[in-house]
C-alpha cells in the first residue's frame, strides 16, 4: 500500500470496534467498515463465505441472516475464528462456527424468525483473506412468514439504515444479474443514504443464472446505472454446488474460467471475480479509512481527554496494595468533607442549574418556607376577639372591671407563643431530611467501595439524628424563654396608650408602595375553553397589586389586581393535570378576574407553589383559614359586647398582635442561627475531624476498601479502551500523510451515452462496437452479410470509449506474459467495418434519442 502504517488500519479499526463494542456505548464512534446490503437470496452470504474460503454462515429458505454479522477478516499463518462473546475459544472447525452463529441468534431474536439490531462480532483469520471488515445485513424482505411481524420490511429497512447512513460506512450493495437493475432494493436504499453515490460498490452476483443470450456486459462496464466505483460481478456455488459440498477454491477457479471462457466478459475478466472483490474492497475500506482519517482523529483526542479524567479516579487504587488502599481511603472521606462543605456553603464548580440543592435549599426553608408556617398558625380575628373577651370576664369574676386586666394580655400572648413549638420544629425537620440527602449526594462518589458508602451514610446520618434531638431541645427552650417573662417594655412594643389610639383598619401595614416582590410566569388554570382556556402569563407582585402581562418584557399587561381583602387557599390537582395549584379569592365574595370569583394560579412544582405563597405573604395576603368551628360558635358570637368591654378587648387585641409580632421577628432571627450553630456546621466539623476515626473503628479497611464486582469490570472495561484509545492515536500518528493511495473514481462521463445509443441499454442488449483496435488503421470494404450494423456519426468514433468485442484470435505471439494469474492481454478483433457511404439525396436516418438518467 506504501507503508506500514496503511496495512496497520483495518487491523486498528477491528481493534478498536471490539474495544468499544465490549465496553457498551461509552465511546460513540463511527468506525469505517463496510456494510453488505441486499435483498434475501441475493447472494451476500455466498461473496461472504468465497472471500474466506470456508463454508461458515447458516444457510436455508426464506430469512436467514436475522443479526447483523460484523465479519473481521484478517490475515495469518493460522486457520480459525473467535467470537466477541466467547473469545476464550478459538474455532477450527467452522460447522461449529455456524452453529455458533445460529445459536447466538436464537438465545436473542427466538426461533420465530424474528430480527434485532444486535450484532455478532466474529473474527476469522487466515492465509487466504485479506484485512477487510464487513457487516452481513439481514436481507431485504417485503411478506412476513411465520411469526415476523407485519412491519418486518420497516424493521429492516431501519436497521439497514442505522448502519449505512454512517459517512463512515462503504456500502456493498449485492443484485443478481436475473433481476432488473432498476428494481435493485440495494442499489435503491443506497441511493436513498449516499445519492452522490461516493460510498457504494456495486456487486452482480449469479451471472452464470441469465437466460440464454442475455448478458450483463452493460451494468459491468457502468453504463446502465453508473456508479463512481463501479460494479464487480462475482459467480457465486448454485445450491447444488453447496449442498454437495464443492469445494469453495475449485468454485473460485470455475468463477475464473467462467469469466475467461465467456465471450460477453473475457475482456474484463481481470476485473471480475471474488479475487478481484476482495483486493478492491480491502483498497478501497483502506483508502477510506484514510479519509476518515483526519475527523477519526479528532474524535479519538476528545475521547481520551473525556476518559483520563474517569482514568484518574482509577490511579489512585491498586486491589494488592495496602498503602495504595490507605491513601486511597483518606483521599476519599476528605472529599467527602470538601463536597459537603460546598454544597452547603455554595461554590463555584460544579453547578447545579436544573434544580435547588444542599445550602440554597435550606436558605429556602430559613426564609420562605419558615415565615410561611409562621404565618399559617396566624390567628382568627372573630376567634382572637372572643378569646380576649372570655379572658377579661373571667379575671372580673363578679365583678365589672373598670381598667383593662393585664393578665388577660399575659394569658392571650403565651397562648399564641405555644403555638410557635409545631412550625419551628418542622423547619427543624425539613433542614434534617436536606442534610441526609445532600450526604447521599456526596456519597454517590464512593459507590465503586460499597461498604464504605454505606459505613459513612450510616455515621453521618446517626450523627445528624443526634443532632436533632440537642437543636430541637434548644428551640423549645427558646419558645420557653419567651413565654416565661412578657417584656412589655421592649422597644418596638407599642405600649398602653398607643394601643387604645389604633384602629383595626391599621391593624397590617403593607410593604414600601410599588416594591416588586417576585416576578415569574404562572398559568391562570380555570378560563374556560370557550374563553381560549388556560394560558401562561407573565406576573409581577408588588406590595400593591398583582399584574400579569403577556410576556416578559411587560410592554402589554392584560390585568392589574389589587391586593386588598385577597386570601389564598389550596385547590387541588387536576385529574389530568400534572400541574400543580393554589387560588386567590377575596373575602368579600366579589369577582376577582372578570367574572370569576377566584382566579386558580398553576406552577409546575409544589417548591414553585410554597415559594409564591411565601411572596404573597410578604405582600400581606394570607391564606385562608378553617371556619368549621364557625357555625357552632355562631349563637355565642351573636350577643352583643357593651362599649366599655369592646374598648378593651380592642385594646388588648392590639396589645397582643404588636408583641406576637416581635417575638415572631427574634424567632425569625434565631432559628436559623441554632440550627447551623448546633447542627449544620456540627456536623461538617464531625465529617472534618472524627468520621475517620469513627470508619476505622466500625471496620477493617480491607472490607471498607472492597470493590464491588461492578465497578471492577467498570475499571478494567475503562482502562482498556484508554490504553487502546492511545494505541489507535499512536498508529494513526506514525501514518505518513504521503502514502500512496488511490483516489474515488471520478464521476461517470455518460456524454457519449446521448450520441451512441436511441435506447436505454439494458442487460439483454447491447450495441455493437464500432471501434477499431488501437493501432490499426480501419480497412475500408463492402457490405458483409449478417445484422445490420449501427451507423456512427461523424465525429463520435474517436470518442467512443467502449470496450471492443472480442473475435477470432491472432497469432500467438502477440502476448508478451505467460503469466496465467496476470491481467489477461487485449485479444485482438476484426477490423471494424465501416459501411458505404450514403449517395446524395438519400435522407439520413435522425440521431438517436437520449438515454435514460444515471443512476448516480
Amino acid at each position: 500500500m506504501g507503508n506500514r502504517g496503511m496495512e496497520e488500519l483495518i487491523p486498528l479499526v477491528n481493534k478498536l470496534q471490539d474495544a468499544f463494542s465490549s465496553i457498551g456505548q461509552s465511546c460513540h464512534l463511527d468506525l469505517p467498515q463496510i456494510a453488505v446490503v441486499g435483498g434475501q437470496s441475493a447472494g451476500k452470504s455466498s461473496v461472504l463465505e468465497n472471500f474466506v474460503g470456508r463454508d461458515f454462515l447458516p444457510r436455508g429458505s426464506g430469512i436467514v441472516t436475522r443479526r447483523p454479522l460484523i465479519l473481521q477478516l484478517i490475515f495469518s499463518k493460522t486457520e480459525y475464528a473467535e467470537f466477541l462473546h466467547c473469545k476464550s475459544k478459538k474455532f477450527t472447525d467452522f460447522d461449529e462456527v455456524r452453529q455458533e452463529i445460529e445459536a447466538e441468534t436464537d438465545r436473542v431474536t427466538g426461533t420465530n424468525k424474528g430480527i434485532s439490531p444486535v450484532p455478532i462480532n466474529l473474527r476469522v483469520y487466515s492465509p487466504h483473506v485479506l484485512n477487510l471488515t464487513l457487516i452481513d445485513l439481514p436481507g431485504i424482505t417485503k411478506v412476513p412468514v411465520g411469526d415476523q411481524p407485519p412491519d418486518i420490511e420497516y424493521q429492516i429497512k431501519d436497521m439497514i439504515l442505522q448502519f449505512i447512513s454512517r459517512e463512515s460506512s462503504l456500502i456493498l450493495a449485492v443484485t443478481p444479474a436475473n433481476m432488473d437493475l432498476a428494481n435493485s432494493d440495494a442499489l435503491k436504499l443506497a441511493k436513498e443514504v449516499d445519492p452522490q453515490g461516493l460510498r457504494t460498490i456495486g456487486v452482480i452476483t449469479k451471472l452464470d443464472l441469465m437466460d440464454e443470450g442475455t448478458d450483463a456486459r452493460d451494468v459491468l462496464e457502468n453504463k446502465l446505472l453508473p456508479l463512481r466505483r463501479g460494479y464487480i460481478g462475482v459467480v457465486n456455488r448454485s445450491q447444488k454446488d453447496i449442498e454437495g459440498k464443492k469445494d469453495i477454491r475449485a468454485a473460485l477457479a470455475a468463477e475464473r474460467k467462467f469469466f475467461l471462457s465467456h465471450p460477453a466478459y473475457r475482456h474484463m475478466a481481470d476485473r471480475m471475480g471474488t479475487p478481484h472483490l476482495q483486493k478492491t474492497l480491502n483498497q478501497q475500506l483502506t483508502n477510506h479509512i484514510r479519509e476518515s482519517l483526519p475527523a477519526l482523529r479528532s474524535k479519538l483526542q476528545s475521547q481520551l481527554l473525556s476518559l483520563e479524567k474517569e482514568v484518574e479516579e482509577y490511579k489512585n487504587f491498586r486491589p494488592d496494595d495496602p498503602t495504595r488502599k490507605t491513601k486511597a481511603l483518606l483521599q476519599m472521606v476528605q472529599q467527602f468533607g470538601v463536597d459537603f462543605e460546598k454544597r452547603i456553603e455554595g461554590s463555584g464548580d460544579q453547578v447545579d442549574t436544573l434544580e435547588l440543592s444542599g445550602g440554597a435549599r435550606i436558605n429556602r426553608i430559613f426564609h420562605e418556607r419558615f415565615p410561611f408556617e409562621l404565618v399559617k398558625m396566624e390567628f382568627d380575628e372573630k376567634d382572637l376577639r372572643r378569646e380576649i373577651s372570655y379572658a377579661i370576664k373571667n379575671i372580673h369574676g363578679v365583678r365589672t372591671g373598670l381598667f383593662t386586666p393585664d393578665l388577660a394580655f399575659e394569658a392571650i400572648v403565651k397562648k399564641q407563643v405555644v403555638k410557635l413549638k409545631e412550625p419551628c420544629l418542622k423547619c427543624v425537620d425539613l433542614v434534617i431530611q436536606e442534610l441526609i440527602n445532600t450526604v447521599r449526594q456526596c456519597t454517590s462518589k464512593l459507590s465503586s467501595y460499597p461498604r464504605l458508602r454505606e459505613e459513612t451514610e450510616r455515621i453521618v446520618t446517626t450523627y445528624i439524628r443526634e443532632r436533632e434531638g440537642r437543636t430541637k431541645d434548644q428551640i423549645l427552650l427558646l419558645i420557653d424563654i419567651e413565654q416565661s417573662y412578657i417584656n412589655t417594655n421592649h422597644e418596638d412594643f407599642i405600649g398602653f396608650a398607643n394601643a387604645q389610639q389604633r384602629s383595626t383598619q391599621l391593624n397590617k401595614k403593607r410593604a414600601i408602595p410599588n416594591q416588586v416582590i417576585r416576578r415569574g410566569w404562572l398559568t391562570i388554570n380555570n378560563i374556560s375553553l370557550m374563553k381560549g382556556g388556560s394560558k401562561e402569563y407573565w406576573f409581577v407582585l408588588t406590595a400593591e397589586s398583582l399584574s400579569w402581562y403577556k410576556d416578559e418584557e411587560e410592554k402589554e399587561k392584560k390585568y392589574m389586581l389589587p391586593l386588598d381583602n385577597l386570601k389564598i387557599r389550596d385547590v387541588e390537582k387536576g385529574f389530568m393535570s400534572n400541574k400543580h395549584v393554589f387560588a386567590i379569592f377575596n373575602t368579600e365574595q366579589r369577582n376577582v378576574y372578570k367574572d370569576l370569583r377566584q382566579i386558580e394560579l398553576a406552577c409546575d412544582s409544589q417548591e414553585d407553589v410554597d415559594s409564591w405563597k411565601a411572596s404573597f405573604l410578604r405582600a400581606g395576603v394570607y391564606p385562608e383559614k378553617d371556619q368549621a368551628e364557625n357555625e357552632d360558635g355562631a349563637q355565642e358570637n351573636t350577643f352583643s359586647m357593651d362599649p366599655q368591654l369592646e374598648r378593651q378587648v380592642e385594646t388588648i387585641r392590639n396589645l397582643v398582635d404588636s408583641y406576637v409580632a416581635i417575638i415572631n421577628k427574634s424567632i425569625r432571627d434565631l432559628m436559623p442561627k441554632t440550627i447551623m450553630h448546633l447542627m449544620i456546621n456540627n456536623t461538617k466539623a464531625f465529617i472534618h475531624h472524627e468520621l475517620l476515626a469513627y470508619l476505622y473503628s466500625s471496620a477493617d479497611q480491607s472490607s471498607l476498601m472492597e470493590e464491588s464486582a461492578d465497578q471492577a469490570q467498570r475499571r478494567d472495561d475503562m482502562l482498556r479502551m484508554y490504553h487502546a484509545l492511545k494505541e489507535a492515536l499512536n498508529i494513526i500518528g506514525d501514518i505518513s500523510t504521503s502514502t500512496v493511495s488511490t483516489p474515488v473514481p471520478p464521476p461517470v462521463d455518460d456524454t457519449w451515452l446521448q450520441s451512441t445509443s436511441s435506447h436505454s441499454p439494458t442487460p439483454q442488449r447491447r450495441p455493437v462496437s464500432s471501434v477499431h483496435p488501437p493501432g490499426r488503421p480501419p480497412a475500408v470494404r463492402g457490405p458483409t452479410p449478417g445484422p445490420p450494423l449501427i451507423p456512427v456519426p461523424v465525429g463520435v468514433a474517436g470518442s467512443f470509449s467502449a470496450p471492443p468485442i472480442p473475435s477470432r484470435p491472432g497469432p500467438q505471439n502477440v502476448f508478451a506474459n505467460n503469466d496465467p494469474f496476470s491481467a489477461p492481454p487485449q485479444i485482438p478483433s476484426r477490423p471494424a467495418r465501416i459501411p458505404p457511404g450514403i449517395p446524395p439525396g438519400v435522407p439520413r436516418r435522425p440521431p438517436p434519442s437520449a438515454p435514460a438518467r444515471p443512476f448516480f
